[in-house]
Protein backbone atom coordinates (compact mmCIF):
# COMPACT_ATOMS: atom_id res chain seq x y z
CA UNK A 1 0.00 0.00 0.00
CA UNK A 2 1.14 3.63 -1.12
CA UNK A 3 1.17 6.36 1.63
CA UNK A 4 0.60 9.84 -0.20
CA UNK A 5 1.47 12.05 2.68
CA UNK A 6 2.08 14.76 0.28
CA UNK A 7 -0.15 12.96 -2.31
CA UNK A 8 -2.51 15.70 -1.98
CA UNK A 9 -0.60 18.51 -3.55
CA UNK A 10 0.60 18.33 -7.17
CA UNK A 11 3.62 18.93 -7.82
CA UNK A 12 5.39 19.36 -10.91
CA UNK A 13 9.17 19.27 -12.14
CA UNK A 14 8.54 17.86 -15.70
CA UNK A 15 -23.41 18.65 10.76
CA UNK A 16 -25.31 15.48 10.19
CA UNK A 17 -26.49 12.77 7.96
CA UNK A 18 -29.06 12.75 5.09
CA UNK A 19 -31.88 9.68 4.62
CA UNK A 20 -33.48 9.35 1.48
CA UNK A 21 -36.78 8.01 1.42
CA UNK A 22 -38.30 7.36 -1.85
CA UNK A 23 -42.14 6.39 -2.42
CA UNK A 24 -43.00 4.33 -5.46
CA UNK A 25 -46.24 4.34 -6.66
CA UNK A 26 -47.83 0.99 -8.31
CA UNK A 27 -50.63 1.36 -11.02
CA UNK A 28 -52.75 -2.10 -11.82
CA UNK A 29 -53.31 -2.89 -15.38
CA UNK A 30 -56.84 -3.11 -16.58
CA UNK A 31 -57.70 -4.90 -19.54
CA UNK A 32 -59.02 -2.09 -21.93
CA UNK A 33 -56.84 0.40 -23.28
CA UNK A 34 -59.04 2.97 -22.12
CA UNK A 35 -59.11 1.79 -18.47
CA UNK A 36 -55.27 2.15 -18.64
CA UNK A 37 -55.04 4.98 -20.20
CA UNK A 38 -57.17 6.59 -17.26
CA UNK A 39 -55.23 4.74 -14.76
CA UNK A 40 -52.20 6.45 -16.02
CA UNK A 41 -53.90 9.54 -15.64
CA UNK A 42 -55.04 8.73 -12.20
CA UNK A 43 -51.33 8.07 -11.12
CA UNK A 44 -50.35 11.03 -12.72
CA UNK A 45 -52.86 13.02 -10.88
CA UNK A 46 -51.98 11.09 -7.71
CA UNK A 47 -48.17 11.51 -8.07
CA UNK A 48 -48.41 15.42 -8.94
CA UNK A 49 -50.80 15.83 -5.53
CA UNK A 50 -48.48 14.14 -3.10
CA UNK A 51 -45.64 16.34 -4.44
CA UNK A 52 -47.85 19.48 -3.03
CA UNK A 53 -49.00 17.74 -0.36
CA UNK A 54 -45.43 16.69 0.94
CA UNK A 55 -43.03 19.51 -1.23
CA UNK A 56 -40.58 18.61 -3.49
CA UNK A 57 -39.51 15.32 -4.36
CA UNK A 58 -37.03 14.19 -1.90
CA UNK A 59 -34.12 13.59 -4.36
CA UNK A 60 -34.57 17.14 -5.92
CA UNK A 61 -34.68 18.38 -1.70
CA UNK A 62 -31.28 16.79 -1.75
CA UNK A 63 -29.52 17.64 -4.75
CA UNK A 64 -30.85 21.14 -3.58
CA UNK A 65 -29.35 21.11 -0.45
CA UNK A 66 -25.96 20.25 -1.77
CA UNK A 67 -26.07 22.73 -4.58
CA UNK A 68 -26.75 25.76 -1.39
CA UNK A 69 -24.36 23.80 0.72
CA UNK A 70 -21.77 23.92 -2.33
CA UNK A 71 -22.15 27.40 -2.79
CA UNK A 72 -22.20 28.74 0.72
CA UNK A 73 -18.46 26.73 0.95
CA UNK A 74 -16.74 27.37 -2.03
CA UNK A 75 -16.24 31.03 -1.70
CA UNK A 76 -13.80 30.40 1.51
CA UNK A 77 -11.67 27.65 -0.25
CA UNK A 78 -8.92 28.83 -2.44
CA UNK A 79 -6.05 27.73 -4.85
CA UNK A 80 -2.42 27.88 -3.32
CA UNK A 81 0.26 27.80 -5.56
CA UNK A 82 4.08 27.78 -4.36
CA UNK A 83 7.70 28.03 -6.15
CA UNK A 84 10.91 26.79 -5.05
CA UNK A 85 14.14 25.25 -6.12
CA UNK A 86 15.21 21.33 -4.34
CA UNK A 87 16.99 18.07 -4.51
CA UNK A 88 15.18 15.85 -7.04
CA UNK A 89 16.21 12.35 -6.67
CA UNK A 90 14.54 11.14 -10.28
CA UNK A 91 13.86 6.72 -10.33
CA UNK A 92 15.91 6.57 -13.68
CA UNK A 93 18.94 7.93 -12.12
CA UNK A 94 18.68 6.66 -8.64
CA UNK A 95 22.33 7.49 -8.17
CA UNK A 96 21.81 11.41 -9.27
CA UNK A 97 20.80 13.97 -7.74
CA UNK A 98 18.94 16.45 -9.94
CA UNK A 99 18.88 20.31 -8.48
CA UNK A 100 15.45 21.53 -10.38
CA UNK A 101 13.32 24.17 -10.16
CA UNK A 102 9.60 22.88 -7.69
CA UNK A 103 6.06 24.32 -8.37
CA UNK A 104 3.14 22.79 -6.22
CA UNK A 105 -0.49 23.64 -6.31
CA UNK A 106 -2.81 22.66 -3.33
CA UNK A 107 -5.91 24.23 -1.52
CA UNK A 108 -6.56 25.88 1.28
CA UNK A 109 -9.09 27.54 3.58
CA UNK A 110 -9.70 31.38 4.60
CA UNK A 111 -11.05 31.09 8.61
CA UNK A 112 -10.73 34.83 9.11
CA UNK A 113 -11.94 37.57 7.09
CA UNK A 114 -8.57 39.85 7.68
CA UNK A 115 -7.19 37.60 5.37
CA UNK A 116 -5.92 34.25 7.53
CA UNK A 117 -5.35 30.88 5.82
CA UNK A 118 -4.91 27.55 6.92
CA UNK A 119 -3.30 24.64 4.39
CA UNK A 120 -0.77 21.82 5.07
CA UNK A 121 2.84 22.62 5.71
CA UNK A 122 3.68 20.30 2.97
CA UNK A 123 1.85 22.44 0.38
CA UNK A 124 4.33 25.42 1.04
CA UNK A 125 7.41 23.27 2.37
CA UNK A 126 10.61 24.75 1.07
CA UNK A 127 8.62 27.46 -0.83
CA UNK A 128 10.26 30.92 -2.10
CA UNK A 129 6.85 32.41 -3.52
CA UNK A 130 3.04 31.80 -2.25
CA UNK A 131 0.11 33.06 -4.08
CA UNK A 132 -3.22 32.49 -3.48
CA UNK A 133 -6.30 33.00 -5.85
CA UNK A 134 -9.65 33.24 -4.34
CA UNK A 135 -12.66 32.07 -6.06
CA UNK A 136 -14.16 33.75 -8.42
CA UNK A 137 -17.27 34.28 -6.41
CA UNK A 138 -15.05 36.44 -4.42
CA UNK A 139 -14.83 40.02 -4.78
CA UNK A 140 -12.55 42.12 -3.13
CA UNK A 141 -11.97 46.27 -3.66
CA UNK A 142 -10.07 47.35 -6.44
CA UNK A 143 -7.75 49.05 -3.80
CA UNK A 144 -6.58 46.38 -2.57
CA UNK A 145 -5.64 44.34 -5.59
CA UNK A 146 -6.00 46.72 -8.38
CA UNK A 147 -8.73 44.86 -9.25
CA UNK A 148 -12.14 42.84 -7.84
CA UNK A 149 -12.62 39.91 -9.45
CA UNK A 150 -10.54 36.34 -9.53
CA UNK A 151 -7.47 37.80 -8.17
CA UNK A 152 -4.28 36.12 -7.26
CA UNK A 153 -2.44 37.62 -4.53
CA UNK A 154 0.90 37.43 -2.60
CA UNK A 155 0.89 35.20 0.35
CA UNK A 156 3.40 35.30 3.14
CA UNK A 157 3.67 32.26 5.05
CA UNK A 158 3.15 33.32 9.06
CA UNK A 159 4.21 29.67 10.30
CA UNK A 160 4.39 26.26 9.11
CA UNK A 161 4.49 23.66 11.75
CA UNK A 162 6.26 20.18 10.66
CA UNK A 163 4.49 18.22 13.95
CA UNK A 164 0.94 19.06 12.93
CA UNK A 165 1.59 19.25 9.16
CA UNK A 166 -0.49 22.65 9.20
CA UNK A 167 0.42 26.19 7.60
CA UNK A 168 -0.99 29.45 8.03
CA UNK A 169 -0.74 31.69 5.60
CA UNK A 170 -1.38 35.83 5.50
CA UNK A 171 -2.88 37.72 2.38
CA UNK A 172 -3.43 41.48 2.21
CA UNK A 173 -7.22 41.56 1.65
CA UNK A 174 -10.07 42.38 4.07
CA UNK A 175 -13.61 41.24 4.01
CA UNK A 176 -13.08 37.86 2.98
CA UNK A 177 -15.40 35.04 2.94
CA UNK A 178 -14.75 32.55 5.83
CA UNK A 179 -15.68 28.99 7.33
CA UNK A 180 -16.25 28.27 10.95
CA UNK A 181 -14.67 25.39 12.42
CA UNK A 182 -16.71 22.50 13.82
CA UNK A 183 -16.33 20.38 17.18
CA UNK A 184 -14.63 17.55 15.53
CA UNK A 185 -14.94 15.26 18.90
CA UNK A 186 -18.55 15.37 17.65
CA UNK A 187 -17.95 13.58 14.39
CA UNK A 188 -19.77 10.35 14.24
CA UNK A 189 -19.34 7.65 11.71
CA UNK A 190 -21.30 7.44 8.51
CA UNK A 191 -21.85 11.23 9.16
CA UNK A 192 -22.17 12.66 5.52
CA UNK A 193 -19.36 14.99 4.56
CA UNK A 194 -18.04 17.21 1.60
CA UNK A 195 -14.36 17.90 0.49
CA UNK A 196 -13.47 20.61 -1.42
CA UNK A 197 -10.09 22.32 -3.43
CA UNK A 198 -8.73 21.47 -6.38
CA UNK A 199 -7.88 18.23 -7.32
CA UNK A 200 -5.07 17.19 -10.35
CA UNK A 201 -5.01 21.46 -10.39
CA UNK A 202 -9.12 22.04 -11.51
CA UNK A 203 -10.14 24.29 -8.80
CA UNK A 204 -13.41 24.35 -6.86
CA UNK A 205 -14.35 20.95 -6.92
CA UNK A 206 -16.18 19.04 -4.58
CA UNK A 207 -16.31 15.07 -3.88
CA UNK A 208 -19.30 13.79 -1.38
CA UNK A 209 -19.13 10.87 1.06
CA UNK A 210 -19.01 9.81 4.51
CA UNK A 211 -16.91 9.19 7.70
CA UNK A 212 -14.90 6.11 7.77
CA UNK A 213 -13.43 6.33 10.85
CA UNK A 214 -13.47 9.69 13.15
CA UNK A 215 -10.17 8.78 14.42
CA UNK A 216 -7.88 6.76 12.49
CA UNK A 217 -4.07 6.20 13.93
CA UNK A 218 -1.87 5.03 10.72
CA UNK A 219 1.01 4.31 13.15
CA UNK A 220 -0.39 2.76 16.66
CA UNK A 221 2.68 3.60 18.22
CA UNK A 222 2.22 7.47 17.11
CA UNK A 223 -0.66 9.79 18.68
CA UNK A 224 -1.22 11.62 15.25
CA UNK A 225 -4.82 10.73 14.60
CA UNK A 226 -6.87 11.65 11.20
CA UNK A 227 -10.40 11.57 9.99
CA UNK A 228 -10.98 8.86 6.95
CA UNK A 229 -13.92 9.49 5.10
CA UNK A 230 -14.91 7.72 1.36
CA UNK A 231 -15.01 11.36 -0.23
CA UNK A 232 -12.80 11.36 -3.42
CA UNK A 233 -9.31 13.00 -2.35
CA UNK A 234 -6.80 13.22 -4.93
CA UNK A 235 -3.43 15.35 -5.53
CA UNK A 236 -4.39 19.00 -5.27
CA UNK A 237 -6.95 18.70 -1.92
CA UNK A 238 -3.92 18.82 0.31
CA UNK A 239 -5.44 21.92 2.67
CA UNK A 240 -8.53 22.08 1.11
CA UNK A 241 -11.70 21.48 3.94
CA UNK A 242 -13.75 18.50 4.86
CA UNK A 243 -17.09 19.90 6.16
CA UNK A 244 -20.52 18.83 7.46
CA UNK A 245 -24.20 19.44 6.46
CA UNK A 246 -23.93 22.58 8.16
CA UNK A 247 -21.10 23.79 6.26
CA UNK A 248 -18.86 23.92 8.94
CA UNK A 249 -14.77 22.15 8.73
CA UNK A 250 -14.48 19.15 10.09
CA UNK A 251 -11.03 18.36 8.70
CA UNK A 252 -8.17 19.72 6.57
CA UNK A 253 -7.27 17.22 3.87
CA UNK A 254 -4.15 16.02 4.44
CA UNK A 255 -3.44 12.84 2.52
CA UNK A 256 -4.37 9.62 1.01
CA UNK A 257 -3.50 5.80 1.09
CA UNK A 258 -3.23 4.61 -2.45
CA UNK A 259 -1.70 1.79 -5.08
CA UNK A 260 -2.38 3.56 -8.20
CA UNK A 261 -1.52 7.15 -6.74
CA UNK A 262 -4.92 8.69 -7.52
CA UNK A 263 -8.59 8.42 -5.09
CA UNK A 264 -9.10 4.72 -3.46
CA UNK A 265 -11.66 5.97 -1.02
CA UNK A 266 -9.31 6.59 2.06
CA UNK A 267 -8.64 10.44 2.42
CA UNK A 268 -7.24 11.63 5.48
CA UNK A 269 -7.85 15.10 7.32
CA UNK A 270 -6.87 16.95 10.11
CA UNK A 271 -9.51 17.32 12.88
CA UNK A 272 -10.63 20.51 13.40
CA UNK A 273 -10.25 20.91 16.88
CA UNK A 274 -6.36 20.70 16.26
CA UNK A 275 -7.08 23.23 13.67
CA UNK A 276 -8.65 25.37 16.26
CA UNK A 277 -5.84 24.72 18.68
CA UNK A 278 -2.80 25.59 16.40
CA UNK A 279 -3.87 28.64 15.39
CA UNK A 280 -5.55 30.16 18.39
CA UNK A 281 -1.33 29.83 19.49
CA UNK A 282 0.02 31.20 16.20
CA UNK A 283 -2.85 34.32 16.49
CA UNK A 284 -2.08 34.81 19.72
CA UNK A 285 1.63 33.92 20.28
CA UNK A 286 3.47 33.74 17.08
CA UNK A 287 4.36 29.87 17.68
CA UNK A 288 2.84 27.08 18.82
CA UNK A 289 3.18 24.81 21.91
CA UNK A 290 4.45 21.39 21.80
CA UNK A 291 4.92 20.54 25.35
CA UNK A 292 5.26 17.31 27.28
CA UNK A 293 6.46 15.55 30.46
CA UNK A 294 9.88 13.78 28.84
CA UNK A 295 9.49 9.91 27.73
CA UNK A 296 8.65 8.00 25.38
CA UNK A 297 6.11 4.70 24.65
CA UNK A 298 4.58 2.43 22.74
CA UNK A 299 1.53 0.36 22.51
CA UNK A 300 1.94 -3.50 23.88
CA UNK A 301 1.37 -6.11 21.58
CA UNK A 302 1.11 -9.71 22.66
CA UNK A 303 4.31 -10.35 20.84
CA UNK A 304 5.91 -7.50 23.31
CA UNK A 305 4.13 -8.85 25.97
CA UNK A 306 5.39 -12.40 25.42
CA UNK A 307 9.13 -11.62 25.15
CA UNK A 308 9.28 -9.34 28.36
CA UNK A 309 6.66 -11.63 29.92
CA UNK A 310 4.68 -8.41 31.01
CA UNK A 311 1.35 -9.13 33.20
CA UNK A 312 -0.87 -7.42 30.30
CA UNK A 313 -1.01 -7.78 26.71
CA UNK A 314 -2.23 -4.43 25.87
CA UNK A 315 -1.63 -1.18 27.07
CA UNK A 316 1.07 1.76 27.10
CA UNK A 317 4.55 0.87 27.93
CA UNK A 318 7.44 3.48 28.47
CA UNK A 319 10.44 2.81 26.65
CA UNK A 320 12.82 5.58 27.68
CA UNK A 321 12.69 8.38 29.93
CA UNK A 322 14.86 11.55 28.78
CA UNK A 323 17.36 12.31 31.41
CA UNK A 324 16.89 15.19 33.31
CA UNK A 325 13.09 15.26 32.45
CA UNK A 326 10.17 15.64 34.90
CA UNK A 327 9.38 12.26 33.94
CA UNK A 328 13.15 10.94 35.02
CA UNK A 329 12.87 13.61 37.82
CA UNK A 330 9.46 11.92 39.21
CA UNK A 331 10.65 8.53 39.23
CA UNK A 332 9.08 7.12 35.82
CA UNK A 333 11.39 4.25 34.60
CA UNK A 334 11.60 2.46 30.94
CA UNK A 335 9.71 -0.58 31.81
CA UNK A 336 6.80 1.13 33.57
CA UNK A 337 3.18 0.35 32.08
CA UNK A 338 0.72 3.53 32.49
CA UNK A 339 -2.88 2.55 33.49
CA UNK A 340 -4.25 6.09 33.83
CA UNK A 341 -3.78 9.97 32.56
CA UNK A 342 -6.27 11.93 35.37
CA UNK A 343 -8.11 8.70 36.23
CA UNK A 344 -8.99 7.77 32.41
CA UNK A 345 -8.18 4.56 31.45
CA UNK A 346 -4.96 4.24 29.09
CA UNK A 347 -5.01 1.72 26.22
CA UNK A 348 -2.90 3.15 23.83
CA UNK A 349 -0.85 5.85 22.86
CA UNK A 350 -3.29 8.36 21.57
CA UNK A 351 -5.48 7.85 24.56
CA UNK A 352 -2.03 9.24 26.48
CA UNK A 353 -1.45 11.75 24.13
CA UNK A 354 -4.57 13.03 24.36
CA UNK A 355 -4.80 12.81 28.71
CA UNK A 356 -1.14 14.96 28.70
CA UNK A 357 -2.67 17.35 25.75
CA UNK A 358 -5.51 18.14 28.13
CA UNK A 359 -2.89 19.83 30.42
CA UNK A 360 -1.00 22.95 30.20
CA UNK A 361 2.07 24.02 31.01
CA UNK A 362 3.11 24.11 34.64
CA UNK A 363 0.24 21.55 35.60
CA UNK A 364 0.67 18.49 37.14
CA UNK A 365 -0.23 15.76 34.79
CA UNK A 366 -1.63 12.82 37.63
CA UNK A 367 -0.33 9.34 36.07
CA UNK A 368 -0.94 6.16 37.52
CA UNK A 369 1.46 2.99 36.54
CA UNK A 370 2.23 -0.13 36.88
CA UNK A 371 5.51 -1.40 37.99
CA UNK A 372 6.02 -5.10 38.52
CA UNK A 373 3.00 -5.95 40.85
CA UNK A 374 2.81 -2.59 42.51
CA UNK A 375 0.40 0.20 40.95
CA UNK A 376 2.44 3.48 41.94
CA UNK A 377 0.67 7.34 41.26
CA UNK A 378 2.36 10.48 39.93
CA UNK A 379 2.16 14.21 39.74
CA UNK A 380 4.64 15.04 36.80
CA UNK A 381 4.99 18.56 36.07
CA UNK A 382 3.90 19.34 32.41
CA UNK A 383 6.71 21.60 30.24
CA UNK A 384 7.36 23.17 27.34
CA UNK A 385 9.55 21.04 24.84
CA UNK A 386 13.10 22.48 24.68
CA UNK A 387 13.41 25.20 21.64
CA UNK A 388 16.95 24.66 20.83
CA UNK A 389 16.23 27.00 17.44
CA UNK A 390 15.56 29.69 19.52
CA UNK A 391 17.92 29.41 21.89
CA UNK A 392 20.26 29.22 19.32
CA UNK A 393 18.95 32.46 17.60
CA UNK A 394 19.64 34.43 21.17
CA UNK A 395 23.41 33.59 21.13
CA UNK A 396 23.41 35.48 17.56
CA UNK A 397 24.14 39.04 16.87
CA UNK A 398 23.90 39.99 13.43
CA UNK A 399 27.58 41.45 12.67
CA UNK A 400 29.56 38.47 14.11
CA UNK A 401 27.34 36.05 13.40
CA UNK A 402 25.98 36.86 9.59
CA UNK A 403 26.73 35.06 6.66
CA UNK A 404 25.40 36.90 3.94
CA UNK A 405 26.05 34.70 0.88
CA UNK A 406 23.82 31.81 2.81
CA UNK A 407 21.38 34.35 3.75
CA UNK A 408 22.11 32.79 7.63
CA UNK A 409 22.92 33.63 10.84
CA UNK A 410 25.73 30.96 12.28
CA UNK A 411 27.63 30.01 15.20
CA UNK A 412 30.94 28.08 15.49
CA UNK A 413 30.31 24.55 17.11
CA UNK A 414 31.79 24.76 20.81
CA UNK A 415 31.47 23.06 24.15
CA UNK A 416 28.58 25.73 24.73
CA UNK A 417 26.40 24.69 21.57
CA UNK A 418 27.13 21.12 22.10
CA UNK A 419 25.09 20.33 25.00
CA UNK A 420 21.87 21.92 23.52
CA UNK A 421 22.05 19.63 20.41
CA UNK A 422 21.85 15.72 19.77
CA UNK A 423 25.18 13.79 19.84
CA UNK A 424 26.77 14.63 16.32
CA UNK A 425 28.77 12.99 13.64
CA UNK A 426 31.66 15.19 13.83
CA UNK A 427 33.57 17.39 17.15
CA UNK A 428 33.86 20.58 14.42
CA UNK A 429 31.62 22.34 12.48
CA UNK A 430 29.16 25.41 11.88
CA UNK A 431 25.61 25.28 13.37
CA UNK A 432 22.68 27.57 11.74
CA UNK A 433 20.96 29.55 14.59
CA UNK A 434 18.40 31.23 11.70
CA UNK A 435 17.51 32.18 8.70
CA UNK A 436 18.05 35.89 7.75
CA UNK A 437 17.44 36.42 3.71
CA UNK A 438 17.34 34.42 0.89
CA UNK A 439 21.19 34.94 0.17
CA UNK A 440 22.89 34.59 -3.40
CA UNK A 441 22.42 31.13 -4.10
CA UNK A 442 19.17 29.84 -5.80
CA UNK A 443 17.57 26.59 -3.43
CA UNK A 444 16.29 25.85 0.14
CA UNK A 445 19.41 26.40 1.48
CA UNK A 446 20.53 25.35 5.19
CA UNK A 447 18.39 25.78 7.57
CA UNK A 448 17.68 26.39 11.37
CA UNK A 449 19.39 23.36 13.74
CA UNK A 450 21.74 22.42 10.39
CA UNK A 451 25.90 21.87 11.20
CA UNK A 452 27.48 22.74 8.46
CA UNK A 453 30.55 20.37 8.15
CA UNK A 454 31.90 20.69 4.25
CA UNK A 455 31.70 23.03 1.64
CA UNK A 456 32.62 21.57 -1.75
CA UNK A 457 34.48 18.95 0.07
CA UNK A 458 36.61 21.75 2.14
CA UNK A 459 36.03 21.04 6.32
CA UNK A 460 34.34 24.10 8.15
CA UNK A 461 35.64 24.64 11.77
CA UNK A 462 34.09 28.10 12.49
CA UNK A 463 32.04 30.98 11.12
CA UNK A 464 35.53 32.35 9.65
CA UNK A 465 36.22 29.68 7.70
CA UNK A 466 32.54 29.25 6.56
CA UNK A 467 33.03 32.99 4.99
CA UNK A 468 36.64 32.78 3.60
CA UNK A 469 35.63 29.48 1.86
CA UNK A 470 32.73 31.29 0.35
CA UNK A 471 34.65 34.29 -0.61
CA UNK A 472 37.30 32.18 -2.20
CA UNK A 473 34.53 31.07 -4.55
CA UNK A 474 33.60 31.88 -8.12
CA UNK A 475 30.38 33.89 -8.70
CA UNK A 476 29.62 30.85 -11.06
CA UNK A 477 30.52 28.10 -9.22
CA UNK A 478 27.76 25.36 -7.48
CA UNK A 479 27.66 25.58 -3.71
CA UNK A 480 27.35 21.69 -1.96
CA UNK A 481 27.20 22.12 1.66
CA UNK A 482 27.54 18.53 3.88
CA UNK A 483 25.30 19.37 6.77
CA UNK A 484 23.82 17.48 9.81
CA UNK A 485 20.40 17.62 9.70
CA UNK A 486 17.92 15.76 12.43
CA UNK A 487 20.82 12.91 12.81
CA UNK A 488 21.05 12.45 9.14
CA UNK A 489 23.64 13.79 6.99
CA UNK A 490 22.58 15.90 3.39
CA UNK A 491 24.46 17.54 0.65
CA UNK A 492 22.56 20.99 0.18
CA UNK A 493 23.19 21.95 -3.14
CA UNK A 494 23.08 25.79 -4.37
CA UNK A 495 23.34 27.65 -7.64
CA UNK A 496 24.05 31.11 -8.77
CA UNK A 497 21.63 32.79 -11.28
CA UNK A 498 24.37 33.74 -13.17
Amino acid sequence: MKLLRRGACIKTNRSGSLALGLGVLFVSSWSSATEAQSSKQTAAGQTKHAIVDNGADPLQQFSTSMEQLSKRVSPSVVQIFSTGYNLDTDREHSNTNLFSRRSSSGSGIIIAADGWIVTNAHVVEGSRRIRVRLNQEVDIPASQNGRTRHPLLEAKLVLADRDTDLAFLKVEATGLPTLELSDSDELRQGQLVLAFGSPLGLDNSVSMGVVSSVARQLDPDSPTIYVQTDAAINPGNSGGPLVNTDGHVVGVNTLILTQSGGNEGIGLAIPSNVIRSVYNQVRKEGHVHHHGIGLSARNITPALAAGLDLSRDDGVLIEDVVPGSPAQISGLMPGDIILSVDKKPVQNIRQLALGLYSYAVSENAKLQIQRGKQTISYEIPVVEKEDVQGRLADLVTKGQNKVPQLGILALTLDDRLRPMLSPLRNPFGVVVAAKESEGAYIGEGPLPGDVIYFLNGTPVDSVDSLRSALEALKTTDTLVLQVERLGSLHYVVLETEK
